[in-house]
């Protein structure tokens, strides 16, 4: 065979390639039943990441929508939503460590080829989801006008606990939302999880202004009515997904064999699940630790932090998505017998988060003025906003890597690594780092902002030595 042809088949394949990239777009959003351990790893994980993305994009819509509504109610209502988010990130520890336990093990059972198995596994995580919620939602409702001046509330912040209590209220909601679409994500069927949070999405756009302003026939509720809206909307994608597991013709269901108690899976559920719960805990707790220092500097700082953290979270659950695709590869690819597969989706995962935050982390600091102006017309708050956007994008560049690499190690079941790489981090690292920047040092409320940047770092470069070392390929559920 000649050179010209040699390099004639070399195009030709590329174009292939690229031609099967680009038709992965309409069956990664329509959903395709595909095996991820056998198809081209740039096409699995277009399936996987991009329904992902979308889902977590309308995930972090509910947070934007609220401050944009809310942000019409005042200062301390933006303060008041943005401290109930500092909370209520606890529960969402528990909620995405049991996810992660999840989709592990009905990523595992899938590339084992046991769908009965994975359904079993599934039923598990409903079980779990409903009996964790339970005391949640009586703690929340109980003691969410004292959690609110807890964290350093002032009078006027306190005065909206209602919106606290009805979230935390709502809390089964939040539960099964995230563990069904682990299951759907666990089992390749990512489409289904994304078509969910843009249902309850849609239902919390359209009730968001009709219940904060009372338009219509609907009461002036203020900032309960946000809240409400947001519970409502969750619901609503809940009782979709639980429509799409017991329908039975997707790539998992519950079958009426696999509605019954198993000990054995349950305890394999909760064992993997205890550390990421842990693992997120430590995360969550550290940035509820950064908001309460935060706190010291006023409400006009807290606020102008509270809408760049929604921002940014806009931009960090895609990426979230795609890391989530990490986890998914690792767990079928490893059930499958593929452990060097399982380690090439990993950084070919990476390398796309990394692009996509570093241009979202330019878009912030071009833009950021502007972007904040849309949530609050008060100009300290503007100001305070656009300092926080800044310095905390430049630490998401460093995110793309970590988030994927932490999915890896969850995905495989080891959801031990990355919480021992959490407390290292936050807790040992960025919140000694950020008090004493802020206070002793004097540098102020940057401090703190700094210390997160640098604290990001330290993850990325811990979590891909130990991901290197290889001894996740050998762990076990």
């Amino acid at each position: 065979m000649g050179r010209d042809d040699r390099h004639g088949q070399a195009a030709g394949s590329a174009e292939g390639a690229d031609e099967s990239l680009w038709r992965a777009i309409p069956d990664a959003i329509r959903g395709s039943h595909e095996d991820y351990t056998e198809v081209p790893l740039t096409r699995a994980i277009m399936l996987l990441a991009l329904p992902m993305m979308l889902e977590l994009v309308m995930e972090s819509t509910f947070g934007l929508v609220d401050i944009y509504f809310v942000g019409r109610l005042g200062s301390a209502a933006v303060a008041t939503v943005g401290l109930t988010g500092s909370v209520i990130i606890l529960v969402f520890a528990i909620v995405m460590g049991l996810s992660m336990g999840t989709t592990a093990i009905v990523a595992r059972r899938i590339g084992e080829g046991d769908p009965e198995a994975a359904g079993v596994a599934a039923w598990q995580a409903i079980l779990a989801g409903v009996l964790g919620a339970i005391p949640v939602s009586l703690c929340g409702v109980l003691l969410s006008q004292k959690m609110l001046g807890w964290m350093g509330g002032t009078e006027a912040i306190v005065a909206g606990y209602k919106y606290t209590a009805m979230l935390f209220a709502g809390s089964v909601t939040i539960f099964l939302l995230f563990l069904n679409n682990a299951i759907f994500r666990g089992a390749g069927d990512a489409a289904v999880a994304m078509r969910a949070l843009w249902l309850a999405n849609l239902i919390n756009i359209v009730l968001d202004p009709l219940l904060i302003f009372g338009l219509g026939p609907f009461p002036k509720l203020g900032l309960f009515g946000a809240a409400l809206a947001t519970t409502i909307g969750r619901g609503t994608g809940v009782a979709y997904q639980m429509t799409m597991l017991f329908r039975g013709n997707g790539r998992i269901a519950i079958t009426t064999s696999c509605i019954r108690w198993d000990a054995e899976v349950f305890r394999k559920l909760l064992r993997v699940s205890v550390t990421g719960m842990v693992q997120f805990f430590i995360a969550t707790a550290a940035w509820l630790g950064v908001t309460r220092i935060i706190a010291l500097f006023g409400p006009t700082v807290l606020a102008g932090y509270t809408i760049s953290v929604r921002l940014i979270h806009f931009a960090i659950l895609p990426s979230w998505g795609v890391s989530n695709a990490a986890a998914t590869l690792v767990g079928q690819n490893l059930g499958a017998g593929k452990p060097d597969r399982a380690e090439r989706a990993v950084l070919m995962t990476g390398l796309v988060n990394f692009g996509m935050l570093g241009t979202i982390a330019i878009l912030f600091w071009m833009f950021a003025d502007p972007m904040i102006r849309v949530f609050t017309s008060e100009p300290e708050v503007i100001e305070r906003g656009v300092e926080s956007l800044k310095i905390l994008s430049t630490g998401y560049i460093f995110g793309g890597f970590s988030m994927v690499f932490g999915q890896a190690f969850n995905g495989s079941g080891d959801t031990a690594t990355p919480a021992w790489i959490n407390f290292l981090c936050y807790w040992c690292w960025q919140l000694p780092l950020g008090y004493t920047l802020a206070k002793p040092m004097g540098v102020g409320v940057m401090g703190v902002y700094w210390s997160l940047v640098i604290a990001g770092a330290t993850w990325a470069l811990i979590g891909y030595t130990l991901f290197r070392r290889g001894k996740w390929k050998e762990n076990t559920i």
